[in-house]
């Protein structure tokens, strides 16, 4: 019986895997839109319909698997298995100290779904309180994220109903009737700090913030005795990769900030060097050229 357990157990994690990595994976390449053309309704008025799209490419994407997966399958799957592996005994031994145990509790806060659901409001109302466009996307895909990643978090769990580090006995045990696996913190604070860097990816610092309060997050899970290191490494990458997805694939404001028409028509291009382009004007006899510089 235990054969059999350790057997699905193993199976479970290699669909698991491939679920993350597909997801992380193919949110670094520039994903189609939903919608073949430019839409003329809201993020708001789509927002459920966008759910729904983002569900159907997050489960199906295990099937969508390539050769460029291979480079991301390989490190994540062996990691969550040394780490599963030891889990229970970093775990014992984090329990013999129990002094980070209140600071840990008060980091977490920053991703329990009161903290997510504050700063997701607050871009929110910002963005339309001061017609800030980007900021309101920040707003809307960062809920978005966060209901995708409540979704897979909460079946995930249900699937494999692990113990917490906590548990009287079967401390770590895969389907004994716990909640552990993956972090919901983690996965919630990666998703919001995902959406939150990518479209404010000309601003370092608020990448820096955003990507270090949801490590701070992760890690508050394993020092507060809440998580093992595996629960956290999972969560914490379907988090990226679901944020990496909402934004590539409903992502609408230029990073200048500008409104959802300049879709479809922006130009990359390094302020750092002129363009030069030819003026004519036959009429009035006038020949030359145009210098613009944005630096």
């Amino acid at each position: 019986m235990r054969s059999n357990r350790r057997s699905l157990c193993l199976f479970s994690m290699t669909v698991l895997i491939a679920l993350i990595v597909t997801i992380a994976a193919r949110a670094q390449t520039a994903l189609p839109n939903p919608s073949p053309t430019p839409s003329s309704r809201s993020l708001e008025h789509e927002f459920f319909k966008n759910i729904l799209l983002d569900q159907k490419a997050i489960w199906t994407s295990p099937f969508h698997l390539d050769q460029r997966d291979a480079r991301w399958l390989a490190p994540i799957g062996l990691g969550t298995a040394a780490l599963i592996a030891t889990d229970r005994q970093t775990g014992d031994e984090l329990a013999e100290s129990s002094g980070q145990l209140q600071i840990s509790r008060l980091v977490s806060y920053a991703g329990s779904i009161y903290g997510v659901a504050a700063v997701t409001g607050a871009f929110y109302i910002v963005g339309r309180t001061n017609h800030d466009d980007r900021a309101r996307e920040t707003g809307i895909l960062g809920a978005e994220a966060l209901v995708d990643s409540g979704v897979v978090v909460t079946v995930v769990k249900e699937i494999t109903q692990r113990r917490r580090p906590t548990a009287t006995k079967g401390r770590s045990d895969f389907w004994d009737g716990g909640s552990s696996f993956p972090s919901g913190h983690s996965i919630q604070a990666w998703s919001l700090a995902t959406v939150i860097a990518n479209e404010y990816h000309d601003h370092r610092a608020v990448q820096i913030a955003a990507y270090g309060i949801a490590s701070a997050v992760s890690i508050s899970r394993f020092t507060g005795e809440k998580h093992y290191l595996s629960d956290i490494l999972v969560g914490s990458a379907m988090g990226y990769g679901i944020g990496r997805y909402v934004y590539r694939a409903h992502h609408r404001v230029s990073s200048s900030g500008g409104g959802e028409e300049e879709e479809g028509r922006l130009i990359e291009r390094s302020g750092r060097w002129p363009a030069v382009t030819p003026v004519f004007d036959t009429h009035a006899h006038r020949y030359g050229l145009g210098l613009d510089w944005s630096f």
